[in-house]
């Protein structure tokens, strides 16, 4: 089966396949012939290695199985970390519950709308690199934010977080662009967490421990008595 590569990946793809072929080919023309295993040993990890990397910038293309009215998608591969009500103090200025999905090395990184809608707000903040699944990480991270209107007016707000091992957020998202359940809003490199902020009202259909992919599983359910604009 042919395996998409997010645009994101393709260069680093390239730079490292130059790479590890720089290093095993002088191993197999030089070595001789009784250390020969040394050449095969490297190849070896290094096919593993570009394997790993391969897999880390996969660029799925997924559509949605249920109906997206209302819906709310997760935007990440990955578990459910965080779950509760609390107050957003960015944009929002009010309290709402705080669903957060934490990405590891292994997971696909590209992220996705969580709802259809309308872009009104982005912004990114600079700052620290600690572990993704701490509490403070997002509000204290490097991180990204991006506020989407549904059709029915309500907000969400998605933040993504840059964790200990990721060093690049790259956001799609303007004021203006459509939102679309099934389109890629952005990418991170490495270990990272996404942070939705939904109305009080929603129906929630996961729990902390669930693990969740991205554009396809439905985390929740918006009420448009909730309905509000900004």
């Amino acid at each position: 089966m042919r395996v998409k590569i997010h645009r994101e990946g393709t260069h680093v793809l390239t730079v490292l396949a130059a790479g590890l072929l720089l290093v095993n080919i002088p191993l197999w023309a030089w070595l001789p012939e009784p250390l020969r295993w040394i050449a095969a040993a490297v190849s070896l990890v290094s096919v593993v290695l570009f394997l790993l990397v391969v897999n880390f910038y996969r660029s799925p293309r997924r559509h949605f199985p249920g109906n997206p009215v209302n819906a709310v998608v997760s935007a990440a591969d990955g578990k459910v970390v965080a779950l509760e009500e609390t107050y957003e103090g960015e944009y929002l200025k009010c309290r709402c519950i705080q669903l957060s999905v934490f990405m590891s090395p292994l997971n696909v990184h590209a992220n996705w709308f969580p709802v259809d809608g309308e872009v009104i707000y982005s912004k990114h903040h600079n700052g620290r690199c600690r572990a993704a699944y701490l509490p403070k990480s997002s509000t204290e991270n490097e991180r990204s934010t991006v506020v989407i209107r549904t059709p029915e007016g309500q907000l969400v707000l998605m933040r993504q977080v840059a964790g200990a091992m990721a060093r690049r957020i790259v956001t799609y998202a303007h004021p203006g662009v459509e939102a679309s359940i099934e389109d890629h809003m952005g990418f991170i490199k490495l270990g990272s967490r996404i942070d939705l902020y939904l109305p009080l009202s929603t129906e929630i259909f996961v729990k902390i421990g669930d693990p969740t992919v991205g554009g396809i599983t439905q985390v929740g359910l918006l009420r448009p008595e909730a309905s509000e604009t900004k």
